[in-house]
């Protein structure tokens, strides 16, 4: 099937089921919560799939040298998308709480929520399939990895380009170790 093909897979997952979450249907709560929880689980399913692949894919087309650190900012990603998802969710409260006026809680305790806020978690939720839709893009303009097109396809002739890149690389790296800068004046 190819890695690339279960990115997009995940991603359009992950797409599908963040607006799904934002549109959750029901006319009571119990319905809400059901078609959530329901849009939710498959959206860590497709979380999952993407995590895993993306520190697969990213230690196939590294160096060894570069390798672990890559392969470390992939995870370190998601602290930052969390980090992120947490400013959207302010941004988009306090942009309602500005535009919709409510009294205080300890004022008028029903008026306190007025009924617009009901939009303001699913506008949230449904924000969260953009980073997925782009990253959907820029990986399916991405290429098969040589590693995974030669095991799978038996693709030598593209085998023998990745192993010739890598002895090159090697190469080089130890014709600059033994350079050495000239005295300066």
């Amino acid at each position: 099937m190819g890695r690339k093909r279960v990115y997009g897979m995940t991603l359009m997952l992950m797409v599908i089921c963040s607006i799904a979450s934002g549109l959750s249907f029901g006319h009571i709560a119990k319905g809400v919560m059901t078609t959530l929880t329901f849009f939710r689980f498959w959206l860590g399913f497709g979380i999952g799939g993407d995590y895993s692949l993306s520190a697969t894919i990213m230690s196939e087309y590294a160096n060894k040298k570069t390798r672990d650190a890559l392969i470390a900012a992939v995870f370190a990603m998601q602290g930052f998308g969390i980090l992120t998802g947490g400013i959207v969710a302010l941004i988009v409260s306090a942009a309602f709480r500005n535009h919709f006026y409510a009294p205080p809680y300890y004022i008028d305790q029903v008026g306190s929520t007025v009924p617009e806020a009901y939009y303001i978690w699913r506008i949230i939720l449904m924000l969260g399939a953009t980073p997925a839709a782009v990253t959907y893009y820029w990986r399916m303009k991405m290429p098969e990895t040589v590693r995974y097109t030669a095991l799978v396809a038996k693709n030598a002739k593209q085998e023998k380009i990745e192993d010739d890149y890598h002895e090159g690389h090697q190469q080089l790296q130890s014709l600059l170790q033994g350079v050495r800068p000239p005295p300066r004046p």
